[in-house]
């Protein structure tokens, strides 16, 4: 393979190189500042900062090219960087990378159509229709994250974690929560999914990632979420919702310390 790797300077310039990959333009944040690309052969990778409190080196491409780019952008963005993809493209790249952790594996999940609004709730099944909710509802939600998944990397106030979407119960308490957070322009991210341990079983998780899925495929024209393989009830509730799953894999510096989850 000849040829040297050339930078990319917009987002046009990423989704063109990148063939629209959903992963790759999330990465790419619009290009916000701090962000940069490149693209060697079929290979485009991304290096974007602080993208769901990583900084994550989104790739893609085929080995040839793929192995000698992350080289290339890791030597220019430096080690911090964790590089995310396919699961078959990474585990190949981990070979030939010096200093990375052994992949891990989730699923990156994306839909581009709304899922219709759910049916009217009935006051007497307890917990009421989904809506956003205002920074008042702050520490509630912080408290529901902290029972419920401890794990989440979206909380309030994270920088980039733009609004909170929740359902309450008939005592007006916050039961089920889901964020916008680290959303592209044409790439909504969903995150920090949570239900209260006495709400479950109400499909109140399902009613308020409807909403959410709905507002982010109608700003940005597709959503997408990470998820760990092993929760098979939250895959499960995004199929329902019309997400496709994709199975990717990411590195983390040896020296790190290790994830609270693997996305």
């Amino acid at each position: 393979m000849a040829g040297s790797s050339r930078p990319l300077a917009s987002a046009a310039e990423v989704a063109e190189a990148g063939e629209d990959d959903d992963l790759i333009v999330w990465a790419a944040q619009g290009m916000r500042p701090g962000v940069r690309a490149w693209a060697l052969g079929d290979a485009v990778a991304v290096a974007s900062p602080g993208a769901s409190r990583r900084d994550r080196l989104a790739v893609r491409g085929s080995m040839a090219c793929a192995l000698p780019l992350v080289r290339h952008a890791l030597a220019e963005a430096g080690p911090t960087y964790r590089p995310l993809g396919d699961a078959e493209l990474v585990r190949a790249v981990s070979a030939g990378v010096e200093g990375m952790t052994e992949a891990v594996g989730f699923s990156w999940m994306v839909t581009r159509s709304a899922p219709p609004p759910p049916p009217p709730w009935p006051e007497s099944a307890g917990g009421g229709a989904a809506g956003w909710l205002g920074p008042d509802a702050d520490p509630e939600i912080a408290a529901l994250l902290a029972g419920a998944n401890p794990s989440s990397y979206a909380v309030p106030g994270i920088d980039r974690v733009s609004r909170w979407a929740g359902v309450r119960d008939v005592s007006g308490a916050v039961v089920a929560v889901a964020a916008d957070a680290w959303s592209a322009p044409t790439v909504g991210l969903m995150a920090g999914v949570a239900t209260a341990a006495p709400a479950r079983g109400r499909g109140l998780a399902e009613r308020v990632c409807r909403f959410v899925t709905r507002a982010l495929v109608a700003e940005h024209g597709r959503a997408a979420l990470m998820v760990d393989d092993w929760n098979d009830a939250a895959i499960r509730l995004y199929e329902r919702l019309g997400y496709a799953r994709r199975r990717v894999a990411a590195l983390a510096p040896a020296a790190s310390a290790g994830p609270r989850s693997a996305c």
